[in-house]
């Protein structure tokens, strides 16, 4: 009979291929193409909605729909539970706009589905075809700062005194010096092409990003470039190359951690996330499940470096491309449904499994598994995750405050007070490119952050967006430019 030799096949498989049951994911997520940031407010292109959109129907496909293939447990497949998720991003048009073509992509309009009954019988659909009004909320705590896309400068809005001079601390750096010096004369060399936009004393290794966002860029979508003959395809390649270690050198610091400031808050609202869907009941249809954060590609750098992804994969050394994302999957092969279940998991039942796209992850470009932390294994129990996690993560006001050496605004109620969270991420340093002491850089940064914070909240207010803070805090998180320090994206 056939059932013999399919139990045969069926006993070949890895357990955790026949039992294996995403609890949650949380996904962050970069925005897709826009328009330069030499010619600020940049904008979302339809080019960028595109890539987005199509990223947002692979994790359709992956976690939600009702044929996915990592089903995440109870999770509505058609009408969005808005309980369910969590869709979020700073203050910043591109990252919101990329966030709201996510939402329609995982929840697309629902057609006849969408109908509602009203109590004298009528029948009405939502416009649209049954749109799906999925909200975008503003974090006051986001991994990436405020007007991240219109910020030329890693740490300049971070707020975070010793991560703006430990950054500035690149430029006085040998690697630093050395490229700047080696690479004069081709950035001079190619000043016919953006002459229009640096001039010969900003046309440096100072400007590598600067410099390639505007050729990339005007590669996408400019029919004719002045000079274009001098981008052969080395030299299109030479200048990724120089600004991807230049953002690198900006983002992390082997010896400095507190480099990497953004990584660190990412880490800690990750982890918050997932804890809360392990504690959740299993039972419970409206736990919160889904994730998703949209923010900048030095958040992306950040990260990597702290999780030693930068020694896994030379993707993890660079600027990530558009639409890139990088998801972290709570899976358990314990049983969770049926009479037998219990309340709620335990988390020794409980692992972790890290997938990262290079640009839309999509059919034919998945997301790929990748190990954390220098280990060879790309699914590690949860108590491992967590461990290694806290080794830099930041995840309150007092921790971030002692890790950033600030003293004044938000830090002034708690720097006699002691955080829960990781203050790891500290390092020291001693000099600066740009003559900031960490106390001066302090003073500068809560003066200024204290006027753009009441503008962004008035600006959300009359916007009529909501402002959210992401996971369970001891005190008070501090605000979103002075939580973090992803600032390009």
């Amino acid at each position: 009979m056939a059932i013999k030799p399919l139990i045969a096949l069926l006993s070949l498989l890895p357990g955790e291929a026949l039992t294996e049951t995403v609890l949650g994911a949380y996904i962050f997520h970069r925005h897709g193409d826009r328009t330069s940031k030499s010619w600020p407010p940049t904008s979302l292109t339809a080019l960028g909605a595109d890539q987005v959109y199509v990223s947002g129907q692979w994790y359709r496909n992956r976690y939600i729909a009702s044929n996915s293939t990592h089903t995440i447990l109870n999770i509505a497949s058609d009408i969005a539970l808005l309980s369910q998720m969590s869709i979020t991003a700073p203050v910043d048009n591109v990252l919101q706009s990329s966030a709201e073509v996510f939402t329609q992509a995982i929840y697309p309009p629902a057609g006849t589905a969408a109908t509602q009954t009203l109590a004298n019988g009528e029948e009405v659909q939502a416009p649209l075809n049954g749109y799906q009004y999925i909200p975008v909320n503003i974090v006051s705590s986001a991994a990436s700062s405020s007007g991240a896309e219109d910020n030329p400068w890693l740490q300049g809005s971070s707020g975070c005194a010793k991560a703006v001079v430990s950054s500035n601390d690149y430029f006085q750096s040998s690697e630093y010096l050395e490229l700047l010096s080696s690479t004069r004369q081709f950035y001079q060399d190619l000043l016919p092409v953006y002459n229009t936009t640096f001039d010969s004393s900003e046309a440096t290794f100072k400007n590598a990003y600067a410099i390639f966002d505007y050729v990339h860029v005007s590669q996408i979508h400019n029919a004719s470039i002045p000079s274009d003959g001098l981008l052969t395809n080395d030299t299109v390649v030479q200048l990724q190359t120089l600004a991807n270690a230049h953002e690198l050198g900006l983002a992390f610091n082997q010896s400095e951690p507190v480099r990497a400031i953004a990584g660190s808050v990412l880490a800690a609202q990750i982890i918050d996330a997932l804890n809360d869907t392990i504690e959740s009941s299993l039972k419970k249809k409206s736990a919160e499940r889904f994730n998703v954060q949209f923010g900048a590609y030095a958040t992306f750098m950040s990260f990597f470096g702290l999780s030693n992804l930068t020694s896994v994969n030379e993707d993890f050394k660079g600027i990530v491309d558009y639409a890139s994302s990088m998801t972290f999957e709570l899976v358990t092969n314990a049983t969770v449904n049926g009479t037998d279940a219990p309340i709620t998991v335990s988390p020794d039942d409980v692992s972790v499994r890290f997938l990262f796209s290079n640009g839309s992850a999509s059919d034919s470009a998945p997301a790929q598994e990748y190990p954390l932390f220098g280990q060879t294994e790309t699914t590690i129990p949860w108590s491992d995750f967590v461990t290694n996690m806290q080794k830099f993560s930041i995840g309150d006001t007092p921790s971030w405050c002692t890790a950033c050496g600030n003293s004044t605004g938000v830090c002034a109620s708690s720097s006699s007070s002691s955080g829960s969270g990781s203050a790891s991420a500290s390092g020291s340093s001693s000099g600066s490119g740009s003559g900031l002491s960490a106390g001066a850089a302090a003073a500068v940064g809560v003066c200024s952050l204290l006027g753009l914070v009441l503008l962004l909240i008035l600006g959300a207010a009359l916007a009529g967006f909501r402002v959210v803070k992401k996971g369970k805090r001891a005190v008070q998180e501090p605000t979103a430019s002075a939580a973090e320090a992803g600032t390009k994206a």
